[in-house]
């Protein structure tokens, strides 16, 4: 999410506040953030498997669906989490659920996805979505640890997932840490063909930021064999900076008409701040942007439809083993 403008602390904001971060400091969109709120560096990624929930590659052979939202806290549209009791949160990210079992997407890229947090109800939202959705997989990356908070971004799969990983960018003050959470799935019906799939978020203020963020990530992802989707709240459009460009560029990725006027997603503004981009062997079937009032940003689906390799191309790597997950969800 990208606001320029500081907004006055609400006094409720204010008294939980003392009681999060000693100084009286909160981090919420337009407000400085608490100097006490770590910039963190790269991070092992928080890799969870439900409990007797199976892997549910449903669809078309070779067809591959995915979601990305950023899940703002759980507060839904509202001014900000901590003026909503873990009722409301637990509820809003219940109508969540709800809009990923309409549309059966394979896996959702999560970003604002909160670890257990006072400000947000105190548990695991990416374990929640999972779990609510009959997700077999959660992956959840911290690039921001502070005193009783602590968030980032995250991955929920139907399908298999191996090799998870999260980082967390540079830091960038005044601004908190941003980053990206991988892991790699088989294409449904396809097992031999594996997928990177990135669920990441860029700074919010600067495009020098948000440039030189999409430098380390080229950097991280360019020598991995595998094709790639790369989802997320990436706070840049596509004629406004170089950002987008540079990466599809770096990465040899294709967005879909990424010069469109009518995929705002961002709802206070309109502009697309939400991106699916994707390697050329992925053609876009499908791409929307819902309607569903479930964040400040829309949800943004695309279905993908696996293209033959070209001739000559190297045989894909071997299938690693999938490393053992966390302990299962409950």
């Amino acid at each position: 999410m990208r606001q320029k403008h500081r907004l006055p602390l609400h006094p409720a904001l204010r008294r939980l506040a003392r009681r999060v971060v000693p100084g009286g400091a909160v981090l919420f969109a337009g407000v400085s953030a608490a100097p006490l709120l770590m910039q963190g560096p790269e991070r092992g990624a928080i890799h969870l498997r439900i409990e007797g929930v199976p892997l549910h590659p449903d669809g078309p052979p070779g067809r591959l669906r995915v979601m990305t939202l950023n899940l703002a806290h759980g507060r839904s549209d509202g001014f900000h989490q901590v003026l909503q009791s873990k009722r409301r949160i637990v509820g809003n990210l219940t109508r969540i659920a709800r809009v990923i079992d309409r549309e059966r997407p394979h896996v959702v890229a999560l970003q604002e996805a909160d670890g257990p947090s006072l400000w947000s109800g105190q548990f695991d939202h990416v374990r929640f979505m999972a779990a609510e959705t009959g997700f077999a997989h959660a992956v959840r990356g911290e690039h921001v640890r502070g005193p009783r908070t602590r968030y980032g971004t995250g991955l929920i799969s139907r399908l298999a997932v191996s090799n998870p990983m999260s980082v967390t960018f540079r830091p960038s003050p005044p601004t908190l840490s941003k980053g990206f959470v991988l892991a790699t799935v088989p294409v449904p019906g396809h097992p031999d063909v594996l997928v990177d799939v990135v669920s990441i978020h860029l700074d919010f203020a600067r495009s020098a930021v948000r440039r030189r963020q999409v430098t380390e990530l080229t950097r991280m992802l360019a020598e991995r064999p595998h094709p790639r989707v790369l989802l997320g709240d990436f706070n840049a459009e596509w004629a406004d900076e170089a950002t987008l460009q540079t990466l599809a560029d770096g990465l040899d990725l294709v967005a879909w008409r990424p010069e469109a006027s009518d995929l705002g997603s961002f709802r206070f503004n309109g502009k697309r701040l939400d991106w699916i981009l994707a390697s050329p062997r992925l053609a876009f079937v499908d791409y929307r942007v819902l309607d569903d009032t479930v964040s400040d940003h829309q949800p943004v689906v695309a279905e993908l439809r696996l293209l033959p390799a070209p001739p000559g191309a190297p045989a894909p790597p071997a299938s690693p083993a999938a490393p053992k997950a966390g302990p299962p969800i409950r």
